[in-house]
């Protein structure tokens, strides 16, 4: 049997999974791409179908070394002037409050290590498809009681939920299986009274072309 129709392995999607993962950190692949070729990696059968994928990148990231030292002491890997210099205005926390109304958080945006989030009879929707987050892990601290809160992340930023339910509830829709030990991390606390708490992965929004 030739190579290219053997059956792709787990581990052989999990290694392709990181390669894409580091690309996406370099900004050698755009967010859009990046979701993309994630898709295209979990309908993967073959080795045929894997190779493609990675063929346009490095074996190994040059920075590889590097980006872990600055995730062990919880730097932000920045890959633009325009992320670095709003990294650089971290307060280290933001308090975003919904009674009887709405908030959001969308396009381009830091995200501090805390974000304390409380919902009384509203709706807050936190979208980071475009955002900044100011470290490798972030914590979003809620207080939701008759209300919602919605956490849109792009394809590979993993949501992990500590939040306490009373009458209420919160779904991850996955987003706590991203595969990849270093992948950013967005870690939900706090309580969901009569409420909820929903976080999804999305593909970033495509750019309207101008004729």
């Amino acid at each position: 049997m030739e190579p290219e129709h053997i059956r792709a392995s787990d581990a052989e999607r999990d290694r392709v999974a990181k390669r894409l993962g580091d690309a996406l950190a370099e900004g050698r692949l755009a967010q859009e791409e990046h979701a993309e070729r994630l898709d295209a990696l979990y309908r993967a059968k073959t080795m045929g179908e894997l190779i493609p994928l990675v063929r346009d990148l490095p074996a190994e990231s040059a920075s590889h070394d590097e980006r872990d030292l600055r995730t062990e002491k919880g730097m932000p890997d920045i890959s633009s002037e325009e992320a670095r210099q709003l990294a650089a205005t971290s307060q280290g926390r933001e308090n975003i409050v919904a009674v009887f109304g709405g908030a959001e958080r969308k396009g381009r945006w830091l995200v501090e290590p805390r974000t304390n989030v409380s919902v009384l009879f509203g709706g807050v929707e936190l979208d980071l498809r475009d955002a900044v987050m100011a470290q490798r892990e972030v914590i979003v601290q809620c207080a939701v009681i008759f209300g919602g809160l919605e956490i849109v992340v792009p394809h590979g930023v993993r949501v992990v939920n500590n939040t306490t339910a009373i009458f209420g509830g919160t779904d991850t829709n996955r987003t706590d299986s991203v595969i990849g030990p270093n992948a950013p991390t967005v870690r939900i606390t706090g309580t969901c009274l009569f409420g909820g708490i929903e976080a999804k992965a999305k593909a970033p929004k495509r750019k309207k072309r101008r004729n």
